[in-house]
C-alpha cells in the first residue's frame, strides 16, 4: 500500500436476476420515448419550439388541438376582463 498510488475500485460482473432483455438494465427510459420527437437531445430553444411545432401538426386529432386553443383563448381573453385591459383596441370604431 503506497502513498503514492491510488487505489483502483473493483468490478464486478453482476446481472440481475430477472434480467432477460438486451441493453442496459438499469437505463430509465419512458415507454413513449420512441414515438416522441421532442425527447433525446438539446437542440436549443429554437430547435425545442421547432419539433413541438411539427409534432402538433402531425398529431391526427385536430379537434383536441382545436380545443386547446379555445380553451386558451377564452382564459386570456378572461384575463385581460379582470385586470382591466381595455379591450376597444381590438375592434374598428
Amino acid at each position: 500500500m503506497g502513498f503514492l498510488s491510488r487505489r483502483k475500485n473493483k468490478r464486478f460482473d453482476y446481472t440481475p436476476r430477472f434480467y432477460k432483455g438486451e441493453g442496459n438494465p438499469f437505463e430509465i427510459k419512458h415507454k413513449f420515448d420512441e414515438h416522441r420527437t421532442t425527447v433525446g437531445e438539446n437542440p436549443g430553444l429554437k430547435g425545442k419550439f421547432n419539433n413541438a411545432l411539427n409534432e402538433l401538426k402531425s398529431n391526427p386529432d385536430r379537434e383536441a388541438n382545436r380545443r386547446i386553443l379555445l380553451i386558451v383563448a377564452i382564459l386570456v381573453f378572461l384575463f385581460f376582463l379582470l385586470i382591466g385591459f381595455d379591450l376597444s383596441i381590438f375592434f374598428p370604431n
